[in-house]
């Protein structure tokens, strides 16, 4: 359970789309940032109300925009991999904050039966012209309707944590695994860039884990942490975007100097920028 008590840990700001001002404070049980305040509703939607906000488009308007679309596709490819590990045979797969429905569409050419949830409209639409169909909200969804499920740097954004967590449990099939794949903010590239960290992310992130964090979270739900994977890339991706909101610039050479600083640091403790973690219902 999330605790009442929570001790400051930074002040961050908005630098994507509103420039507020935002406080994290540390759940020091579960090892967790939590962002304060979390706007609600209608008012947590208008901070997803850009442009930039590249999830929820397909823009390749940018160097920056065309090199995430191109990280992209390798890391799509590696998630087909990492899904198709997981079960004997293809079944059904659920895809929670399916974005424009890339992977998806990379799963379905792959012999599953996909579908994805996603809030969006517009991410929504642009996905069903790829022929992905994907839903508003998952309490359509029968029980133990899933062999997999997936969130690809989702549970971050979830405004009712230990609700999401509980729907996964219901969705999940008995031998089904979930996929969660969140940013880490105890990683060398997080404690480098501090406040101009972008995968912050406040206030569209929530939520931000540690290893212990995920652990305790699922725990609850009687779901066991299977595996632990890195996300190499991330690093690169991230340290560039901290750079922008640094220094104004998008300076290459030092962002990438310090996503491979932060791999290579990584090794010791694994501690990566981000994370993919296989979670499995505990055996009774």
């Amino acid at each position: 359970m999330i605790s009442a008590n929570h001790k400051h840990y930074q002040t961050v700001k908005d630098n994507s789309v509103s420039k507020e001002i935002f406080e994290l404070l540390h759940d020091e049980d579960l090892d967790m940032l939590i962002t304060s305040p979390q706007p609600e509703g209608a008012a947590l939607s208008k901070y997803y109300e850009s442009d930039d906000y590249i999830s929820h488009t397909d823009g390749k308007r940018s160097l920056f925009e065309k090199a995430y679309h191109f990280i992209k596709n390798i890391a799509l490819k590696n998630k087909l991999n990492l899904v198709n590990g997981l079960q004997d045979k293809k079944g059904a797969l659920l895809d929670i904050g399916a974005g424009t429905g890339d992977f998806l569409l990379v799963a379905k050419n792959g012999g599953w039966n996909v579908i994805g949830v996603e809030p969006s409209e517009k991410a929504r639409s642009i996905a069903s012209q790829k022929g992905v169909e994907l839903k508003q909200q998952t309490v359509d969804f029968a029980d133990h309707s899933f062999d997999v499920i997936t969130m690809w740097h989702v549970l971050e954004h979830v405004p009712d944590l230990q609700s999401q967590i509980k729907e996964l449990k219901r969705l999940l099939k008995p031998n089904g695994a979930i996929i969660i794949a969140v940013p880490n903010f105890k990683s060398y590239d997080a404690k480098y860039y501090g406040e101009f960290w972008a995968a912050f992310d406040t206030p569209r992130h929530l939520w931000h884990f540690s290893k212990t964090a995920i652990k305790k979270l699922f725990q609850n739900e009687n779901i066991e942490l299977i595996k632990i994977l890195p996300m190499k890339f991330d690093s690169f991706y991230v340290s560039l975007l901290s750079e922008k909101y640094k220094t104004g610039k998008m300076n290459f050479i030092k962002a990438f100097f310090i996503g491979l600083k932060s791999n290579w640091k990584a090794k010791q403790k694994f501690e990566y920028s981000s994370h993919i973690y296989v979670l499995k219902n505990a055996k009774n």
